[in-house]
């Protein structure tokens, strides 16, 4: 019996754009920014996920990429950019399932987009504290999908077996290595039935 869902954010509860995100930052100047934004960020912009560095140390890097006179918020414009609002039908099986299962998100991310996706929620009435039990950033936890060992934390964090967990997830990598550890598993479409893997 599943007792708990863990939702993947980007790709799931978000939708994005990255063809945006990477246009913005080449009006900044920023020409190489394929070689570290892409699904599984690279170079700094990785640093900042699994916590090597902060924020006032990503912001320093970057803007050693861009043209000059560009500005922090400029940065944090471009890399939000990233973002294309939240996925409503997934976000409306949240509003199903909360309060019948405990619901815990588990993402590759950083604070900046953190941000961004809890005023995302907000504008929608909802509050991440709310509806998720716990926030698994791999920022904090200075650990990756699909790496075993984040997923080890999320089972150890959640404290049920794993076959009670149900994990949603858009990249095939991600449930796989969930799938080794025990985990049920659901790779995202958007003709995937969430509701139905409950059962």
């Amino acid at each position: 019996m599943i007792k708990a869902v863990v939702f993947d954010m980007g790709g799931v509860l978000l939708s994005l754009d990255i063809q945006r995100c990477i246009n913005a930052f080449k009006e900044i100047g920023f020409e190489d920014i394929e070689n570290y934004l892409i699904y599984h960020q690279q170079g700094f912009i990785g640093d900042l996920e699994e916590g090597r560095i902060n924020e006032d140390q990503f912001f320093e890097e970057c803007l050693k990429h861009c043209a000059p006179g560009t500005t922090r918020e400029d940065v944090f414009h471009c890399f939000i950019c990233l973002l294309d609002g939240l996925n409503m039908p997934v976000v409306e099986i949240l509003k199903q399932l909360r309060g019948k299962y405990d619901l815990y998100l588990l993402t590759n991310n950083n604070p900046l987009s953190r941000r961004a996706f809890d005023n995302l929620m907000l504008e929608n009435g909802l509050r991440s504290e709310d509806i998720f039990t716990r926030q698994f950033y791999s920022y904090e936890l200075k650990l990756q999908k699909p790496g075993r060992e984040i997923f080890e934390k999320v089972i150890q964090g959640i404290g049920l077996p794993p076959e009670e967990i149900l994990f949603v997830d858009d990249a095939p990598a991600n449930c796989e290595s969930a799938a080794a550890l025990g985990i049920r598993t659901v790779l995202y479409r958007p003709e995937a039935d969430i509701l139905a893997a409950l059962k």
